[in-house]
């Protein structure tokens, strides 16, 4: 499972390195056009802010992955043993279930629709469901890195999902 970590993790990050990079390049030549040409480039607005959109989501997985996500622990905080155990499993759920449900679920769901109704971008013309694919595709990477973490807490080899090693002596306690 390492293994395939180390590809997914290399996958995200190239992705979103050169996400970014284009992202840049957009928004400087928008600047350009716009104050120095005087006639500003529309396809270069919405390419940047269905970009923006990619990299956000794609980011937020990576991060996930990364145990570098916001984390709001001042109730887990002060948990430890077996208290501390049954917190990180219930976060690891949490997050399991919303990627599951909200992202991939409900972001399939809306793609379909969307590619269905044939709804495109005004400027691009780019079909709209390839814009929202990003929900179901960072919720999938979402549901792997939660399944990891999962593992690695079972296992007792991992790390929980606020990046703290597990202590084994303390877990049993």
């Amino acid at each position: 499972m390492n293994r395939i970590t180390n590809t997914v993790d290399t996958i995200l990050k190239t992705v979103v390195i050169s996400v970014f990079a284009v992202l840049v390049v957009c928004v400087v030549w928008q600047v350009l056009s716009r104050y120095v040409l005087g006639t500003p480039s529309t396809f270069t607005d919405e390419l940047a802010r269905f970009m923006f959109i990619w990299i956000g989501l794609i980011g937020a997985a990576y991060t996930l992955g990364q145990r570098r996500h916001l984390a709001i622990d001042l109730l887990t905080g002060p948990l430890t043993g077996i208290k501390k155990r049954y917190s990180d499993y219930f976060i690891i759920a949490a997050i399991l279930t919303f990627s599951l449900l909200i992202m991939v679920y409900g972001g399939s769901q809306l793609v379909m629709k969307t590619l269905i109704t044939g709804q495109v971008s005004p400027a691009l013309r780019v079909p709209m469901g390839y814009v929202y694919a990003a929900i179901p595709f960072s919720g999938v990477v979402m549901v792997y890195y939660s399944i990891e973490m999962l593992v690695g807490l079972i296992k007792g080899t991992g790390t929980g999902p606020n990046d703290q090693p597990i202590d084994h002596d303390d877990a049993q306690a």
